[in-house]
């Protein structure tokens, strides 16, 4: 009895096992699983979504700087190179005041008149002012113009040039170890020829950097100092777009006004050729009509009369033959 009751008792041991066996062996596959996608992970990870600066740090460490310097820098608004351009066309009752004025506002901001054209000072004056203002008092300085009369246009250009100012950055600094390395070549030279070639190579070196910096000044100005400019008009100038008329009326004034236009540069040249005719023209006409007369007083020469030729004898006949 003693046997079969071992060998029932050992059926449920041993299904037990197998069970345990089987439940082992897939904690291992899926042990195994796990740490094949940890290590997959770990030798390619993923850039976080979005793109933000650990994906740049990443992407720069992964082994590809085209990546990382094809993508923007990522600051913040108030650290970005931007460069403001603005036009603006404003009319008002008086030109001139409105020009004064908008000095004023341009001065008290920070800024400077770089150019001021005006013409006429009658109703239809019109001021052409370019002023240079600080990049955070644009806006400002903007909607103050506007104030001085009625707006009727403005147009508003910004140009991103951070990427370029980093660009500039880098190579200045890549350029200016350039420049140190050649001098201290040419402090160790010890032969002439080293020492003319060596010299040859950190002028160019030198002139390479000081074009990068002229570059990195110009644009430190643009985007430190905005630019508007402002087309100051009096109450009759017209602000209206010609329109492009065509008909036989339209030719015909477009034709007057050409005609008007053509006796305009002829009167003009005609008056910068006078005083070469008065100054030349005047003594060579009295010299030919002096010249003519005295012609004319002493006569033709007189002509010999013509001797007449002896009559010539006219040719003699030839005489006939007999006949045989």
């Amino acid at each position: 009895m003693d046997g079969p009751g071992m060998r029932r008792r050992g059926v449920p041991l041993a299904a037990m096992a197998l069970v345990a066996l089987l439940a082992l062996a897939g904690c291992g596959s899926g042990g195994g699983g796990d740490s094949g996608t940890s290590n997959d992970s770990a030798g390619a990870p993923e850039a976080p979504v979005g793109g933000g600066p650990a994906a740049d740090r990443d992407a720069g460490g992964a082994g590809a700087p085209e990546q990382a310097g094809a993508g923007a820098p990522d600051l913040r608004i108030d650290q970005r190179a931007i460069i403001y351009n603005g036009t603006m066309r404003v009319q008002v009752d008086d030109v001139d005041a409105a020009a004064r004025s908008a000095v004023a506002t341009v001065t008290a901001a920070g800024g400077f008149v770089g150019g001021d054209q005006r013409r006429s000072a009658d109703a239809d004056a019109v001021a052409e002012l370019e002023l240079r203002v600080p990049a955070a008092k644009f806006t400002g300085v903007v909607d103050e113009l506007a104030k001085l009369g009625r707006q009727q246009q403005r147009e508003i250009r910004t140009e991103d040039v951070t990427e370029q100012v980093v660009d500039l950055d880098a190579r200045i600094t890549t350029q200016r170890a350039r420049v140190e390395s050649a001098r201290r070549l040419l402090a160790r030279a010890t032969s002439i020829t080293d020492l003319v070639s060596l010299e040859n190579e950190l002028s160019r070196r030198e002139a390479d950097l000081a074009s990068l910096e002229a570059k990195k000044r110009r644009l430190a100005d643009l985007t430190a100092l905005s630019t508007i400019t402002v087309s100051l008009v009096g109450p009759d100038v017209s602000t209206a777009d010609e329109e492009t008329e065509i008909g036989f009326l339209a030719g015909l004034e477009a034709g007057w006004k050409v005609f008007l236009a053509s006796m305009v540069i002829l009167l003009t040249v005609l008056g910068a050729v006078l005083p070469w005719l008065v100054a030349f023209g005047v003594p060579l006409g009295v010299l030919f009509v002096a010249l003519r007369r005295r012609r004319r007083r002493s006569g033709p020469p007189p002509v010999a009369p013509a001797t007449p030729l002896p009559p010539t004898a006219p040719p003699p006949v030839p005489a006939a033959r007999s006949a045989p």
